[in-house]
């Protein structure tokens, strides 16, 4: 008897803690409106990508947002609540588990955002002008007339224009990558541009008003 009324408290006590584990993990795994950060910025990303979601990559879990996801989980079968659980990351092509992601840095996930940018941008650019156009973006973060955050200013409707043709989602130069942790070390070949342009390219004829600044290959740099 002595030996049961020990055990009991043991094993009720190792059963609490694997539960709390277990939900605390699960807990986690959920993201619904009213949450921030660097996971409500990836599930914005993909929804923008995927023709979901028109609002900003602001990180913030809004109204917009949680619409967003509902009409993602209605297409896809799932439970249409507007809350990101373990279906819904999963069919999102994200880490179920809470600590999944947690060994990435926001600022790992900036220069991998930023390296797509300026391959799908600029891969057969000369290397100066891949880091300038790096630098144009990272610029743009700084500048009132631009979204505050790289995300923000890389998914602004119309400002790439690889998000609109899929370029965005092709394989990564390995200079681009260089490029864009160079550009993010400060480095701005571009004499602080904002904006670049291919004029052989170009359809607007409101960027040719912008003052030059460089010519780096093929792009021109403006202020």
């Amino acid at each position: 008897m002595k030996k049961a009324r020990i055990r009991l408290p043991v094993l009720t006590a190792w059963v609490l803690a694997l539960a709390l584990v277990c939900g605390g993990g699960a807990e986690a795994a959920v993201y619904r409106q009213g949450d921030s950060g660097d996971q409500v910025v990836t599930i914005q990303e993909k929804l923008k990508r995927w023709g979901y979601y028109d609002g900003a990559v602001d990180g913030v879990f809004g109204s917009r947002t949680r619409a967003a996801v509902v009409k993602f989980q209605r297409t896809n079968g799932l439970t249409a609540d507007g809350v990101v659980g373990a279906n819904t990351l999963q069919a999102l092509g994200m880490p179920v588990g809470g600590a999944s992601g947690a060994g990435t840095s926001p600022q790992s996930k900036d220069a991998a955002l930023l390296a797509k940018v300026i391959s799908a941008e600029a891969r057969g650019e000369p290397y100066a002008g891949q880091v300038a156009v790096g630098a144009v973006i990272l610029n743009r973060v700084e500048h009132p007339s631009f979204p505050s955050t790289l995300a923000g200013v890389i998914y602004q409707p119309g400002a790439f224009s690889c998000m609109a043709d899929g370029q965005i989602d092709q394989p990564v130069a390995e200079s681009a990558r260089r490029a864009a942790q160079e550009a993010l070390n400060g480095s701005d070949p571009s004499g602080g541009a904002i904006y670049y342009f291919n004029p052989s390219t170009a359809t607007s004829g409101w960027i040719w008003s912008r003052p030059l600044l460089k010519v780096i290959g093929k792009h021109r740099f403006c202020a």
